[in-house]
């Protein structure tokens, strides 16, 4: 599995030479979830991406394990009962900007652009349509995103007796700087 989602980064990586290719290696994926018990809330800065200016081609790889959590016995349930690490030690998302067209890599400014692609998250993919905000500096771009995810749609199963403690519905906040 990890062998595959490494191929697809690669082989993005290696697109025409001609390309703007960019590559961030320390993004930032959180998560937080909000029950009548507890707030979860977990953070990664350990995801790989590459946004290819000229076409619009996006990924990104993020290690399951790299989550941090407040608490460390939440940490070790979310890995072992829940995402299941150790066979599925990643999620990734391959897609592209769908509107590429109207983002102009050179001129600084704010654009807001849609991500298309497909998302895998504890070995299923499903197909998702994410709005985003690319800001675009003299030698920086940074991608932002906030969206909902629901973990049954994924098949992370959370047992009836956790339903209070933990939500189906996670907000996902993505941040990636990529130098230009």
């Amino acid at each position: 599995m990890k062998s595959k989602i490494m191929v697809a980064v690669l082989a993005l990586c290696s697109l025409q030479l001609s390309a703007q290719k960019m590559k961030a290696r320390d993004g930032m994926v959180r998560f937080f979830s909000e029950t009548p018990i507890e707030n979860i809330e977990a953070v990664n800065n350990q995801v790989s991406s590459v946004l290819v200016a000229e076409n619009g081609q996006f990924a990104f790889l993020v290690p399951i394990k790299a989550f941090v959590f407040e608490k460390a016995l939440m940490q070790e349930h979310f890995n072992e009962n829940y995402m299941e690490s150790g066979q599925y030690p990643n999620a990734s998302f391959k897609g592209n900007i769908a509107n590429i067209e109207e983002i102009d890599f050179t001129q600084e400014g704010e654009y807001e652009a849609t991500f298309t692609g497909t998302m895998e998250i504890h070995g299923v993919q499903q197909t998702i349509s994410q709005p985003v905000t690319l800001l675009i500096g003299e030698n920086l771009v940074t991608v932002k995103a906030k969206f909902m995810v629901k973990a049954s749609d994924y098949e992370v199963e959370i047992p009836a007796a956790k339903k209070d403690n933990i939500s189906n519905e996670l907000e996902v906040t993505v941040n990636v700087e990529y130098k230009k």
